[in-house]
């Protein structure tokens, strides 16, 4: 009897309709008889009568039956098993023949029980949903006909089952990481363009799988959105959850306890220094060893006052060779920015600090070593003009602090910086201002300041900025078509999407400081890390303000009273959007302009490919269009010097953050004395906090010479090839080849 009813039952699949209406309803639940029809791509015409047969056969052998409230069919629980069984059955035949190239570079035969294992590990699928799915996806795998799968091609089919049953949620979580091979073989090309190192092409690829992991994995689905669409712009997003971007560091630290006390890093202790020569190398080890942990910049303010205690009893020549090496190795070994703070005397705060020198005894205060100081700031703009008479030495930068006005040795040292300033290498930090006092700057013109637990040596050194996000103001402009009410609702929503941005990656941070992968910038030291997250800077910045303006008013913010009071209108709301959210957070966010010269640009394309050429304003020329970043003011506007530093000296003191007026000699008369007169202009009226002069450079390296300006041909030996421009796009100058 059981064998006659098993013999009824295979003859009810042995139709490949009947088989294919089982598994319908096993694939997608309960289906009305109209439904079952279509998909089947049946006639109702013509094909009515042998449908309802077929129905009327499985519905009698109990494989489905029919809720007469819905009025539709589902499969039954015998209709389930037998399914599975028929699949069972094509397996052992085609599947044992199916070869899969596993993500572990094995070859492995096929087991539709590891797809469904993916499911529920990877994304949280439901067990029997998982089954169910990795089913259809050894269907569909087997319908190939191809004896040979990869795992990514697997992952593909079961993402568009996900995808077709309306699971974006599970299919967002089994995203692969990666990208095209056409991409891997585009990076080789540019970065061979660029005489790269090798290494970097290895570097630029992880950078990429990262970016990718984090957008999936770690921010939420709106903020992520807004990135890839363009309403913002999160930078350096392969070391978004990994590192911050730009750490102040503290000399005195290294001086005092040598390299390395209580770190798990498994290096020797470097000893204290005893000599100017053991101390430069002791920073470079940090540098160096700190470089994996921070994405963008090193910072070493104070470093003449806080090295001063070792040059005394030293001759001008003697400093001078070390400083030539201590420059010359850094640019050769350490692979992030690096940049120095040098004080033109000692500031009042740091004068009656204990100094630390030989052997990290304490030698007095460092009100002290006055002249020492002075020697050294002499010394390294010494190094950089002996380097630049060969090729511009752009690692580490220099960053010429001005606190107690321009006299006596102060004028000296001054003089001579702007005479590398004609070339655009050094930075200047004007701190005469009361609210400079305390200010510390990375040359991408972050800026640390006294104001957050109110003590200029914690929340200026051995701190960090975590990172930046970019909102795009020209975005909001054409969302809301002129409307200034939609225009404001769009910063705001642009805002709140980049800082929540910002927020994570803080948090994230903390939580890799806490599974120990930061090691060297969380050692220890008489209980306290060297790092203090707790007061790192997170900056929100934006992009085309000027432009924005042009769209909602059609005047740029250099043309009038009324665009420059719309803009800072716009700034307003922008700082009071982020003192709330930071306030509710409980960190430490300032609004700046951007360090980043690619949001710029990938903002901007962005906007052209989704409104138009027609519609989009844009700085640049049109193969590669950008917004105004790091200058409110185009860089290139053709407006009086004056007015150009009336503007900038008041956008530096609502945007305090980050920013760095770039002054551009391509319209001025290029001497030391000019420029020199321009900064005590600065210093007398404006009050620009931070500055650099602006020369595009170009080395011949069949010469060994440096031309200022953008040359076409090298004008000693006419050669066209052997040319390398050098133009600061945003803060730091970039290598572009002829």
């Amino acid at each position: 009897m059981k064998r006659r009813l098993g013999a009824k039952i295979l003859r009810a699949v042995a139709s490949p309709l009947r088989l294919n209406i089982l598994r319908m309803l096993y694939d997608r639940g309960s289906l009305s008889y109209t439904e079952i029809m279509n998909n089947l791509k049946l006639s109702p015409s013509r094909d009515a009568g042998r449908f309802a047969y077929h129905l009327k056969t499985l519905t009698s052998m109990n494989l489905i039956a029919s809720d007469p409230n819905s009025r539709k069919y589902y499969i039954t629980e015998l209709g389930r098993s037998l399914v599975e069984f028929a699949d069972d059955i094509e397996n052992s035949i085609y599947g044992e023949q199916m070869l899969v190239r596993t993500s572990r570079l094995a070859i492995e035969r096929f087991d539709r029980n590891k797809i469904a294992e993916s499911l529920v590990r990877e994304a949280s699928v439901p067990a029997d949903l998982a089954q169910k799915i990795a089913r259809e996806a050894e269907r569909r795998l087997l319908k190939l006909g191809t004896k040979y799968l990869t795992a990514p091609l697997i992952r593909e089919f079961v993402n568009a089952i996900l995808i077709e049953k309306g699971l974006e949620e599970y299919r967002h979580k089994m995203t692969r990481l990666g990208f095209p091979v056409y991409d891997v073989t585009l990076i080789m090309k540019e970065l061979s363009r660029k005489s790269a190192d090798v290494e970097d092409v290895q570097i630029i690829a992880g950078r990429r799988v990262m970016g990718e992991y984090t957008l999936l994995n770690v921010l939420p689905r709106k903020v992520a959105d807004a990135h890839i669409s363009g309403e913002i712009h999160i930078t350096n997003l392969g070391s978004w959850i990994l590192k911050p971007s730009i750490f102040m560091h503290d000399a005195r630290f290294f001086i005092q306890y040598g390299l390395l006390p209580g770190s798990p890093l498994k290096i020797n202790v470097t000893e204290r220094p005893k000599s100017l020569r053991s101390a430069f190398s002791l920073l470079i080890n940090v540098l160096q060893l700190a470089a994996s942990e921070i994405s963008l910049e090193q910072v070493f303010d104070f470093l003449n006052v806080f090295l001063a205690p070792f040059a005394k009893d030293m001759s001008p020549e003697d400093i001078k060779e070390e400083i030539s090496l201590f420059l010359a190795s850094i640019n050769l070994t350490v692979p992030t920015e690096a940049s120095f703070g040098l004080e033109i005397g000692i500031p009042q705060f740091l004068a009656e600090h204990k100094a630390f020198g030989y052997g990290g005894r304490e030698v007095g205060i460092y009100g002290d070593f006055i002249d020492e100081s002075l020697l050294l700031a002499s010394a390294f703009l010494e190094g950089l003009r002996e380097s630049l008479e060969k090729k511009p030495l752009l690692n580490p930068a220099v960053i010429i602090k001005i606190r107690n006005g321009i006299h006596g040795e102060c004028e000296e040292i001054l003089r001579l910086a702007h005479e590398l300033a004609i070339n655009g290498l050094p930075y200047f930090a004007n701190l005469l201002p009361k609210y400079q006092r305390y200010a510390s700057y990375a040359a991408m013109g972050v800026r640390f300041i006294g104001d957050w637990k109110r003590d200029w040596e914690i929340d200026t050194i051995r701190t960090g900025c975590m990172d930046e996000v970019i909102v795009n103001i020209p975005r909001a402009a054409y969302e809301s078509d002129k409307d200034e009410d939609k225009f404001f609702e769009k910063i705001q929503e642009f805002v709140e999407k980049g800082l929540e941005a910002l927020r994570i990656k803080y948090h994230t941070i903390e939580s890799r400081a806490n599974e120990g992968l930061l090691p060297f910038l969380l050692q220890r030291k008489e209980g306290d890390y060297y790092f203090r997250i707790d007061n790192s800077l997170s900056i929100l910045s934006f992009v085309g303000l000027n432009e924005a303006l042009q769209f909602m008013i059609g005047e740029t913010i250099q043309e009038s009273s009324h665009a420059l009071s719309f803009a800072d209108r716009v700034i307003s709301f922008l700082t009071d959007n982020i003192e709330r959210y930071g306030r509710k957070a409980g960190m430490r966010f300032k609004l700046g302009l951007p360090y980043d010269f690619e949001a710029a640009t990938r903002l901007a394309q962005l906007d052209i490919e989704k409104y138009g050429l027609g519609t989009v304003l844009t700085q640049g020329e049109r193969e590669r269009p950008y917004y105004t970043n790091l200058n409110i003011v185009p860089h290139y506007a053709e407006i009086p010097l004056e007015e150009y530093l009336k503007i900038e000296s008041h956008m530096q003191k609502i945007i305090p953050g980050s920013h760095l007026a770039k002054i551009s000699l391509s319209n001025l008369e290029a001497s030391p004395e000019e420029l020199f007169s321009i900064t005590r202009s600065i210093i007398d009226h404006y009050n620009i906090g931070f500055y650099t002069y602006d020369q595009p450079l170009t080395y011949c390296s069949n010469c060994q010479r440096t031309w200022r300006g953008k040359l076409l041909k090298c004008p000693l030996c006419k050669s066209v090839n052997t040319l390398i421009q050098f133009e600061r796009e945003t803060s730091r100058y970039r290598l572009e080849t002829v």
